[in-house]
C-alpha cells in the first residue's frame, strides 16, 4: 500500500510546474484535518470555525467526541517548516481520522504533520475584536457576519435553508439543510433567515472595528417559490441595496444566487452589486441533470448557461464568476470512472466560459457525510484529479490571457487567501501593482 506522503510527493514531482503547497492544500481540502488535544487547546484562543454556510466537515458534529466544532479554527496558514512552504491559507475541514494532523512540536511550535512527518509550520488567525460583540438581540456577530479568507471576505448567508429539498430536488453534494439542522441541535445561535436590520447592525460594528475585510458576499439557499412573500430576486436584492445605501463603496459587493434572468441581474447591478456568482456546479449535461435535479427541473442546464452569458453582458464578463464543485464529476454511482474523462469534461466547460472572458472558480469537493454523495463517496475524488484540474484551470486561464478574478484579493502562491480551493494560488500572471508579499 502506497503511503499518503509518497503519493503526494510523486504528484509534486510529476506536476512540477504547480506549486507543491497547492497540491498539499488540495489534499487537505479533500481529506480533512485532525487536531491533537494540545493544538485544539491553542486553537480555542483564535478565530473559530463559524459554519458560514455548509458543514465543510467529513464527520457530523454528533461524532466529534472532543467538541472540535467549537474549538477548531476557521482556517489555517501553512508557512515555513522543513519544506519551506510559502504562505498558504486552507479552510479547516474537520476529520478526526485524517492522516494530516495539526500538533505541537517538541519546540512548542504549531506544525502540520502527515504520517508523523512534519510538513510545515502552522499559524492560526487572531480573533477579530468584533467577534466578541453581540447585537442588541443578544445574537453573536459570528452568527450574522463572520469573515473567511483570512479576514478578507464577510460571508452573509441570509437564508440558511434551501427550497430544493427532498427526493429529486436537492443537489446531491450539498448539506446546507442538514447542516442547519445539526447546528440548531447543538443549541448554538444559528439564524435561519437574517433580517436586513440584523445585517446592517452587524456591519456597523464591523465597519467601526475592522480594517481587514475588503468584500462581502450575500448568499443563501435557493428560493423556488417565495420566502416571506418574496421571490428570490426580491428577497436577495434587498440586502445589497440596504448595505450600499448605508456603506456606499465600503466593500466589494458580491452575490451568490441562482442563474437569474437578465432583467433581474440588472436589478443587482443597479443597487451596487459588482460581482455575481451563478454557480453551475458541474459541467457535464448528464451529471447536471442527475446531481442538480431540482435546478435542472426548475431552470435547466441550457437556460442556466444562457443566463450566465446574459449576466456577463450586464455586469461585464470578468464580474460573472460561476462556481463548480470540483470532484463531484467522479462521484459514484453516476460519475466518470477515470480521471482522464473527468478532467476532459470539466476542461471543456472551462474553455467554453474562459473563451468568452468569464472565469469560473471552483470549490474542492468536501464529501460531507450529511449529503447524498458524501455518504456514497467518503474518500471523495482522487488527488490526481484535483491536481490535473488545477493545471487545466491555470493553463486555460493563461491561454485566454485573463486577469485574476476580481473580489478575491491578491493572486499567486504566497499571496492568495481563497481557502476552499487552490485556483487563486496557481495564478502566475501577477499584475505589477500587486507585487508579491
Amino acid at each position: 500500500m502506497v503511503q499518503r506522503l509518497q503519493l503526494v510527493d510523486a504528484l509534486i514531482e510529476k506536476y512540477s510546474d504547480l506549486p507543491p503547497e497547492a497540491i498539499f492544500k488540495e489534499d487537505l481540502l479533500r481529506t480533512g484535518i485532525s487536531f491533537s488535544e494540545d493544538a485544539l487547546r491553542v486553537a480555542s484562543g483564535f478565530k473559530p470555525k463559524s459554519y458560514f454556510i455548509f458543514s465543510f466537515d467529513l464527520v457530523p458534529i454528533a461524532h466529534m467526541q472532543r467538541q472540535e466544532n467549537l474549538r477548531a479554527p476557521e482556517e489555517i496558514c501553512l508557512v515555513g517548516g522543513p519544506r519551506n512552504f510559502r504562505r498558504t491559507i486552507v479552510s479547516v475541514r474537520l476529520n478526526p481520522r485524517s492522516p494530516y494532523r495539526v500538533d505541537i512540536s517538541d519546540q512548542a511550535d504549531l506544525v502540520l504533520t502527515l504520517e508523523e512527518e512534519e510538513l510545515s509550520g502552522i499559524q492560526f488567525e487572531k480573533t477579530p475584536e468584533y467577534y466578541q460583540r453581540t447585537l442588541a438581540s443578544g445574537k453573536p456577530i459570528t452568527d450574522i457576519a463572520p469573515t473567511i479568507e483570512w479576514g478578507y471576505l464577510l460571508y452573509l448567508t441570509v437564508f440558511r435553508i434551501c427550497q430544493y429539498f427532498g427526493h429529486q430536488q436537492e443537489c446531491q453534494f450539498c448539506d446546507i439543510n442538514e447542516n442547519y439542522r445539526q447546528q440548531k441541535k447543538t443549541g448554538r445561535s444559528y439564524t435561519g433567515i437574517k433580517t436586513v436590520e440584523e445585517i446592517l447592525e452587524a456591519l456597523e460594528v464591523v465597519n467601526d472595528a475592522d480594517s481587514e475585510s475588503q468584500a462581502y458576499t450575500v448568499t443563501g439557499g435557493s428560493i423556488t417559490s417565495q420566502l416571506n412573500g418574496m421571490r428570490e430576486i426580491d428577497f436577495y436584492v434587498q440586502y445589497p441595496e440596504a448595505i450600499e445605501k448605508r456603506f456606499p463603496g465600503r466593500w466589494i459587493a458580491k452575490v451568490v444566487v441562482q442563474a437569474l434572468p437578465r432583467e433581474e441581474v440588472r436589478r443587482f447591478r443597479d443597487v451596487g452589486v459588482q460581482i455575481y456568482h451563478p454557480n453551475y456546479e458541474v459541467w457535464d449535461r448528464r451529471l447536471f441533470e442527475i446531481i442538480c435535479a431540482g435546478k435542472n427541473r426548475c431552470i435547466g442546464r441550457d437556460e442556466w448557461i444562457r443566463r450566465i452569458l446574459d449576466a456577463a453582458e450586464v455586469l461585464g464578463p470578468s464580474c460573472v464568476i460561476p462556481n463548480f464543485v470540483a470532484g463531484i464529476e467522479m462521484a459514484r454511482p453516476c460519475g466518470f470512472e477515470t480521471v482522464d474523462e473527468a478532467v476532459a469534461s470539466t476542461s471543456e466547460g472551462l474553455d467554453f466560459f474562459m473563451s468568452q472572458g468569464i472565469t469560473p472558480r471552483f470549490t474542492t469537493w468536501c464529501p460531507e457525510p450529511l449529503s447524498i454523495l458524501g455518504k456514497l463517496n467518503p474518500e471523495g475524488a482522487p488527488l490526481e484529479y484535483h491536481v490535473r484540474l488545477l493545471r487545466a484551470w491555470r493553463d486555460t486561464h493563461e491561454k485566454y490571457e485573463l486577469d485574476a478574478p476580481p473580489g478575491y484579493g491578491k493572486p499567486g502562491i504566497g499571496n492568495a487567501v481563497f481557502s476552499v480551493s487552490s485556483f487563486m494560488d496557481v495564478i502566475r500572471r501577477i499584475p505589477d501593482e500587486l507585487g508579491q508579499d
